[in-house]
């Protein structure tokens, strides 16, 4: 198996996996906690997307990533970073309306974000040299980061009626 055919593979079991605990369990748990709890839990996993900035590092080591995509990727990843943490603060300190222009803003850039940079890996060919971190980001980590977008994204509509403020 090509490292290309490995990296997509893992891509897509893990997807699958995810999607269904999201189903199974995820979900019907959210559905038991307020609005703005169940929200505020779904932006935590992508709090953590500064892990993209291991790019940099990974460049060096064989990772062929041109620096314009390296760029997109990192950017793009601290911007929805930064809006995930911005809209949990707000959501903490009870400010419901900046913290909705922050959860619309963080979900229409992250879905942006993941749909641009999936494209720039795919063109660039990127599943062929990622190894180590790289590998499970890529493998592991953005098929959570799709998972919980779609499950925010289910919170905002289904619930939209429900108040947005920690009970």
């Amino acid at each position: 198996m090509t490292p290309t055919a490995a990296a997509a593979l893992a891509n897509v079991l893990n997807f699958v996996m995810f999607a269904l605990i999201a189903a199974w369990y995820v979900a019907p748990w959210l559905a038991a906690k307020p609005r703005a709890v169940a929200i505020t839990i779904l932006l935590w996993v992508h709090a953590f997307r500064d892990v993209a900035l291991q790019i940099f590092s990974a460049q060096h080591f064989g990772f062929a990533v041109s620096d314009s995509t390296r760029n997109v990727i990192a950017a793009g990843d601290l911007l929805g970073m930064a809006l995930a943490v911005g809209a949990i603060i707000a959501l903490r300190y009870r400010r419901a309306s900046v913290a909705m222009l922050l959860i619309v803003a963080f979900a229409a850039e992250t879905a942006f974000d993941l749909v641009y940079s999936s494209i720039l890996g795919v063109g660039e060919q990127l599943y062929a040299t990622a190894s180590a971190l790289t590998f499970l980001i890529v493998a592991f980590y953005v098929p959570v980061l799709w998972v919980s977008l779609g499950l925010l994204i289910w919170q905002l509509c289904v619930r939209r009626r429900e108040p947005l403020a920690h009970g």
